[in-house]
């Protein structure tokens, strides 16, 4: 979804993929098949660009500080940022010294240590991952350190986290370039589904314009902080009192975003784009009074062409992006957006369009879609 971006910016892309059928491989012109965690590939791919970006944390951090020591091209975020969204635990250490609001953790490597965090938060902790984790994987919820000893055995050290009795999720979204421009998008409200992104309502509905920009100008400072280069997507939790706690952080492109591809003046994938090639960066005025996105996560069609057509034929104003990946129930295989004024009708448009574009126009009309997770205490800690 950068490429387009890219293209229309005068930007040369190449392409780092594990296979010809990945979905940025299959539509760029210019492609380097190697893994993320090959040296050598990845190496291969910095001798031939100016600047590395990404979209996903994987890349180990060795690799990406031997490309900057070495000045093969310019890494955008730099390790040293890009380890706090890699690493949950320098993460947490990180941003709990800079005085950033956090749950209360502990850092656990050994079961002793969980035994003794679990009694001191009461019976039930989240334990986490450091690295690796994504849309609900590396992460339990344990009343005992025994539940946790596989993870402990094959990671060393593991993260706990108090279980957070939030009401709802938010995300806030900044873009930063080298030299410390930055632009804020709307903070968004972010519904799971499976521990998976399932629709985002912008702007999140509720936040008064005052609490609009306490939240940005904590994603902005974490930003300044971390010396982000790209975007920044910082993923919070709301508590009943009116609190924000930062949950987790990607730097990338990330689907708490992908409304603005639509709903913006300028999207996100633009925007990365824009602060890695360290150009002026865009505006993120919305371009309507609220934008809704819904994931399609896949279902019983295995064709998504005859459902497509049905949907956007339903909804003119609909937007449809397929990621070409094959079907297989759960899995993201794109996004709809739609934009409006009311949160609630569009949101039950964009759950109908889905309807047909994951099971087809041949499927029961009217079916409801899967209710999201409900936002409690010991059921959507991600």
């Amino acid at each position: 979804m950068m490429l387009g971006p890219a293209i229309e910016l005068g930007l040369e892309l190449e392409v780092l993929a594990t296979d010809p059928a990945e979905s940025a491989a299959a539509v760029a012109a210019r492609v380097r098949l190697g893994r993320h965690d090959d040296e050598t590939a990845v190496r291969g791919l910095a001798e031939e660009v100016d600047v590395l970006t990404f979209d996903h944390e994987h890349v180990p951090t060795a690799i990406l500080e031997g490309i900057g020591r070495d000045a093969l091209a310019a890494v955008r975020p730099g390790p040293g940022a890009l380890v706090h969204a890699q690493d949950k635990l320098v993460m947490r250490e990180r941003l709990t010294a800079l005085g950033h609001p956090c749950p209360r953790w502990w850092r656990i490597d050994s079961a002793a240590a969980l035994e003794d965090a679990l009694g001191e938060a009461g019976g039930r902790l989240v334990v986490k991952t450091p690295r690796g984790g994504y849309d609900a994987h590396g992460v339990r919820i344990v009343e005992t350190a025994a539940e946790a000893d596989d993870w402990l055995g094959e990671h060393g050290e593991l993260l706990a986290e108090e279980l957070v009795p939030f009401t709802r999720e938010l995300s806030a979204q900044v873009a930063r370039r080298p030299g410390g421009e930055a632009r804020a998008y709307p903070v968004v409200q972010s519904l799971q589904k499976d521990g998976v992104c399932y629709e985002i309502v912008a702007p999140a509905p509720g936040l008064d314009d005052a609490d609009q920009r306490r939240i940005q100008d904590l994603a902005l400072a974490i930003a300044e902080d971390l010396g982000v280069t790209g975007m920044l997507a910082v993923e919070l939790f709301e508590t009943a009192d009116g609190r924000v706690l930062v949950n987790e952080l990607a730097m990338r492109p990330h689907n708490t975003g992908h409304w603005s591809m639509d709903g913006a003046v300028t999207g996100q994938f633009e925007q990365h784009l824009r602060a890695a090639a360290d150009l002026p960066l865009g505006a993120t005025t919305p371009l309507a009074p609220v934008a809704v996105m819904v994931n399609l996560l896949g279902g019983t069609a295995q064709d998504l062409a005859p459902g497509t057509a049905a949907a956007l034929a339903q909804e003119p104003g609909l937007k449809v992006h397929l990621y070409g990946k094959s079907v297989r129930p759960g899995r993201k295989i794109g996004h709809v957006t739609l934009l409006g004024d009311d949160a609630e009708d569009l949101l039950a448009r964009a759950h109908r369009a889905e309807h047909l574009i994951i099971d087809g126009p041949g499927a029961a009309p009217g079916a409801e879609p899967d209710a999201p997770d409900t936002p409690t205490a010991d059921g959507e800690h991600r």
